[in-house]
């Protein structure tokens, strides 16, 4: 009886202790990936949250935003919502979000700080039980950087920092593609108009990113962006930078510059044909002056000679 008893209480210890253990690897499975992801943004850039996950015709989630629905994917593209679609009663988000319908991330563009908060995926899968991002925005908006050079000078548009690896950076004029560095790979200006405008006269620095322009016109002025897109494991992080550039005029056109050129040769060759004459004139007076006594002893002698046959001797 006693060894009986001793085999039940040993069997009941290990049925207990077995699911304690299978309690705490659920419970510790449960808690993967519940952590919230911190995002940090300054005000006016754009984040997207990734789900790390492709969806399928099936496949249905929500956004919340706090305890408000943003966006949402179901399998009847009729219940597909962002924003104002989704809550007509709250316009904070209303066109400033994306929603990527293959994988579900979501883009919010422009973001201000009343954006900060917690964002939750909810999803409706085995696989997945979604994420949760706690966004922070900065009340620091990026301003526009003024810059000003004379027709000719070069000109360098810093940017902040060391560029990380595995950062793409844009620059953009006047919203045309001037040059782009991704990874290691550098392109300056591919399209016809740009390279007609910018001829060699662009260099990126690849270990900031920075752009300069050398020999610079009237026409580079004009306003200059950076988009500098930072990706991470669960959101990506797109910051952009302005810059205006205004190229003056050195104060004289090429027209004017034509007509001074011109005027100076004329008055060049007057002043060389003045100084022709002079010697030419110069050099003949000399001439006279320098005249044989021989030749001044025989006018003398015709005067005289002339000066006999007006008077009679006797």
């Amino acid at each position: 009886m006693a060894a009986l008893l001793g085999e039940y209480m040993l069997k009941t210890k290990f049925t207990v202790t077995l699911f304690a253990l299978f309690a705490l690897l659920l419970n510790g499975a449960s808690d993967v990936g519940t952590e919230p992801v911190s995002v940090f943004v300054m005000k006016g850039d754009s984040v997207t949250l990734h789900t790390n996950i492709t969806i399928n015709q099936r496949e249905r989630f929500k956004w919340y935003f706090i305890d408000d629905l943003i966006a949402q994917i179901n399998g009847d593209l009729r219940y597909n919502c962002t924003d104002v679609q989704c809550n007509k009663e709250d316009e904070r988000f209303r066109d400033r979000l994306k929603l990527d319908h293959q994988s579900g991330d979501l883009m919010i563009t422009n973001i201000n700080t009343s954006d900060s908060g917690v964002y939750q995926l909810q999803t409706f899968s085995s696989s997945h039980t979604g994420n949760t991002f706690k966004v922070v925005v900065k009340d620091v908006a990026a301003e526009v950087k003024r810059k000003s050079v004379k027709e000719g000078e070069s000109v360098t548009l810093d940017t902040p920092g060391v560029k990380n690896p595995n950062d793409v950076r844009t620059w953009c004029f006047n919203d045309s593609l001037i040059a782009e560095i991704t990874g290691d790979q550098t392109h300056i200006c591919e399209k016809t108009h740009c390279d007609e405008q910018f001829r060699d006269r662009l260099e990126l620095d690849h270990q900031t990113g920075s752009l300069n322009i050398s020999n610079t016109k009237t026409t580079d002025s004009g306003l200059y962006k950076l988009k500098i897109k930072s990706s991470r494991n669960h959101y990506t992080v797109t910051s952009i930078k302005s810059f205006t550039l205004s190229v003056t005029d050195s104060g004289v056109s090429s027209a004017v510059k034509a007509g001074i050129y011109v005027s100076v040769v004329l008055l060049m060759a007057a002043a060389a044909a003045a100084a022709v004459i002079y010697s030419l004139n110069l050099l003949r007076s000399s001439m006279k002056d320098e005249e044989s006594p021989q030749d001044q002893r025989g006018s003398q002698q015709d005067q005289c000679e002339d000066t006999d046959a007006l008077f009679t001797f006797k």
